[in-house]
Protein backbone atom coordinates (compact mmCIF):
# COMPACT_ATOMS: atom_id res chain seq x y z
CA UNK A 1 0.00 0.00 0.00
CA UNK A 2 1.37 3.38 -1.01
CA UNK A 3 1.13 6.19 1.53
CA UNK A 4 -0.53 9.50 0.75
CA UNK A 5 2.84 11.22 1.13
CA UNK A 6 4.38 8.84 -1.43
CA UNK A 7 1.47 9.50 -3.82
CA UNK A 8 2.01 13.27 -3.51
CA UNK A 9 5.74 12.83 -4.08
CA UNK A 10 5.05 10.64 -7.15
CA UNK A 11 2.76 13.36 -8.55
CA UNK A 12 5.57 15.89 -8.12
CA UNK A 13 8.06 13.59 -9.87
CA UNK A 14 5.61 13.09 -12.77
CA UNK A 15 5.16 16.86 -13.05
CA UNK A 16 8.92 17.47 -12.99
CA UNK A 17 9.57 14.80 -15.62
CA UNK A 18 8.57 17.17 -18.42
CA UNK A 19 11.09 19.84 -19.52
CA UNK A 20 8.34 22.34 -20.35
CA UNK A 21 6.93 22.10 -16.84
CA UNK A 22 10.39 22.50 -15.34
CA UNK A 23 10.86 25.62 -17.47
CA UNK A 24 7.51 26.98 -16.29
CA UNK A 25 8.65 26.55 -12.69
CA UNK A 26 11.86 28.37 -13.58
CA UNK A 27 9.86 31.27 -14.96
CA UNK A 28 7.70 31.38 -11.84
CA UNK A 29 10.77 31.55 -9.64
CA UNK A 30 10.99 35.13 -10.87
CA UNK A 31 7.55 35.95 -9.49
CA UNK A 32 3.87 35.64 -10.32
CA UNK A 33 2.90 35.52 -13.97
CA UNK A 34 -0.27 35.31 -16.00
CA UNK A 35 -0.86 32.23 -18.12
CA UNK A 36 -0.39 34.42 -21.20
CA UNK A 37 2.86 35.78 -19.82
CA UNK A 38 4.14 32.26 -19.30
CA UNK A 39 2.94 31.12 -22.74
CA UNK A 40 4.92 33.89 -24.49
CA UNK A 41 8.11 32.04 -23.49
CA UNK A 42 7.23 28.96 -25.55
CA UNK A 43 6.57 27.93 -29.11
CA UNK A 44 3.36 26.14 -28.30
CA UNK A 45 -0.25 27.14 -27.96
CA UNK A 46 -1.63 28.80 -24.89
CA UNK A 47 -4.03 25.87 -24.31
CA UNK A 48 -1.02 23.51 -24.28
CA UNK A 49 0.70 25.69 -21.69
CA UNK A 50 -2.53 25.79 -19.69
CA UNK A 51 -2.52 21.97 -19.59
CA UNK A 52 1.05 21.99 -18.28
CA UNK A 53 0.11 24.56 -15.63
CA UNK A 54 -2.90 22.45 -14.68
CA UNK A 55 -0.67 19.40 -14.12
CA UNK A 56 1.72 21.50 -12.04
CA UNK A 57 -1.26 22.78 -10.05
CA UNK A 58 -2.53 19.22 -9.44
CA UNK A 59 0.93 18.27 -8.13
CA UNK A 60 0.78 21.26 -5.77
CA UNK A 61 3.73 23.01 -7.43
CA UNK A 62 1.74 25.96 -8.82
CA UNK A 63 -0.96 28.02 -7.19
CA UNK A 64 -3.39 30.00 -9.32
CA UNK A 65 -5.45 33.00 -8.40
CA UNK A 66 -8.21 34.50 -10.51
CA UNK A 67 -8.11 38.26 -10.98
CA UNK A 68 -11.00 39.16 -13.20
CA UNK A 69 -10.56 37.21 -16.42
CA UNK A 70 -6.87 36.49 -15.84
CA UNK A 71 -5.25 33.74 -13.85
CA UNK A 72 -2.10 34.61 -11.93
CA UNK A 73 0.25 31.72 -11.29
CA UNK A 74 2.87 31.44 -8.57
CA UNK A 75 5.23 28.69 -7.51
CA UNK A 76 4.69 26.64 -4.37
CA UNK A 77 8.04 25.16 -3.35
CA UNK A 78 6.76 23.05 -0.44
CA UNK A 79 6.36 19.86 -2.53
CA UNK A 80 9.95 20.30 -3.73
CA UNK A 81 11.12 20.19 -0.12
CA UNK A 82 9.48 16.79 0.29
CA UNK A 83 11.30 15.53 -2.81
CA UNK A 84 14.54 17.03 -1.50
CA UNK A 85 14.08 15.18 1.79
CA UNK A 86 13.57 11.94 -0.14
CA UNK A 87 16.69 12.55 -2.23
CA UNK A 88 18.79 13.32 0.86
CA UNK A 89 18.35 9.71 1.98
CA UNK A 90 20.06 8.61 -1.23
CA UNK A 91 22.76 11.25 -0.90
CA UNK A 92 23.62 9.79 2.50
CA UNK A 93 23.76 6.32 0.93
CA UNK A 94 26.12 7.49 -1.83
CA UNK A 95 28.32 9.40 0.61
CA UNK A 96 28.81 6.27 2.68
CA UNK A 97 29.46 4.21 -0.44
CA UNK A 98 32.11 6.66 -1.60
CA UNK A 99 33.75 6.69 1.83
CA UNK A 100 33.89 2.88 1.71
CA UNK A 101 35.41 2.97 -1.76
CA UNK A 102 38.01 5.50 -0.60
CA UNK A 103 38.96 3.30 2.37
CA UNK A 104 39.19 0.27 0.09
CA UNK A 105 41.44 1.98 -2.44
CA UNK A 106 43.67 3.43 0.30
CA UNK A 107 44.10 -0.05 1.84
CA UNK A 108 45.06 -1.51 -1.55
CA UNK A 109 47.93 0.97 -2.01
Amino acid sequence: MVSIQAQRRDAVFRALADPTRREILGILRGGRRTVGGIARNFRMSRPAISKHIHLLHEAGLVETEKQGTTSLCSINAQPLREVDDWLRDYAAFWSESLRSLKRYTEEKR
